[in-house]
């Protein structure tokens, strides 16, 4: 593995938030539909070479590798246990254009100029020096390469986040700041990625549920086991994890459909060009 340098996040990834996003997001995509948008807004062709940042357990990396049979998709993340799942999905499935790094993008030693474009699906909010970390993306783009990725808009038009928390946490007005929604802010996010040398930059908005379990024991054993909800619980001693279950379920009782349990989400769809 190559440098860290964003250590908070390396821990989190390699430690219980890692583990328990492996166990939930290993197989079929459950936000099949962001992932589609994101690789068609991506324009991926027969022998694009694609950088998959923040890839998780891989599906979009190998969602791509299918659409580029003749090109090459790497997936680089800072989690050994969902690299571990990603690479044995991928060689289940017969793949021999996509492999997996571990690394942090914003230190990663890329070969310039080596994609054409590069793509993230909630993988890019959490860097220590973002600009840093865009300009050494950016350096392993080919001139005219792009940058395409997904991002939650402002809390408050996340019901998947706000829902949850507001029902655990005392309501909506003391839900806390989160490094989730650093990009929420369309002005700021443009200057960010216009500071690491990108132009043409074009945060778009799109709005599609979230999907977090087949029923409400499913989703509410994902919440119970994210991070957010994990902080929420080590500073609020007398909710226990089974009170903090019977809270949920009734939170998210008006969300569940007959294929699961679907939140609204309001995220932006950013493209960027190096030139």
């Amino acid at each position: 593995m190559t440098r860290i340098v964003n250590t908070e996040q390396d821990v989190a990834w390699n430690g219980a938030e890692g583990a328990h996003w492996a166990e939930h997001n290993d197989g079929d995509p459950v936000n099949r539909e962001l992932t589609e948008a994101l690789l068609v807004a991506a324009g991926i062709g027969p022998t694009t070479r694609l950088l998959d940042i923040g890839c998780g357990t891989g599906e979009s990396t190998r969602m791509a590798a299918r659409l580029a049979p003749h090109g090459h998709a790497l997936g680089l993340d800072l989690s050994a246990v969902m690299l571990e799942r990603a690479r044995a999905a991928a060689g289940a499935a017969g793949l021999d254009n996509v492999t997996f790094e571990q690394g942090d993008a914003q230190v990663y030693p890329f070969a310039e100029g080596q994609y054409d474009v590069a793509v993230s699906q909630f993988g890019i909010m959490f860097f220590a020096d973002p600009v840093a970390a865009f300009r050494n993306i950016g350096r392993a783009l080919r001139p005219g390469g792009r940058l395409v990725f997904l991002c939650p808009r402002e809390m408050t038009a996340n019901a998947w986040y706000v829902v949850p928390i507001a029902a655990l946490d005392g309501g909506a007005g003391r839900l806390p700041d989160s490094a989730m929604f650093s990009l929420a802010d369309p002005a700021q996010l443009t200057a960010l990625l216009t500071d690491a040398g990108f132009r043409e930059v074009r945060p778009e908005p799109l709005d599609l549920p979230m999907a977090f379990g087949t029923d409400l024991a499913e989703a509410t054993g994902f919440y119970l086991g994210s991070g957010p909800v994990r902080a929420v619980l080590e500073r609020s001693p007398d909710l226990t994890p089974e009170l903090a279950r019977t809270l949920l379920v009734e939170a998210l009782r008006p969300y569940q459909e007959p294929d699961g349990v679907r939140i609204p989400g309001a995220n932006w769809l950013v493209t960027a060009t190096r030139p």
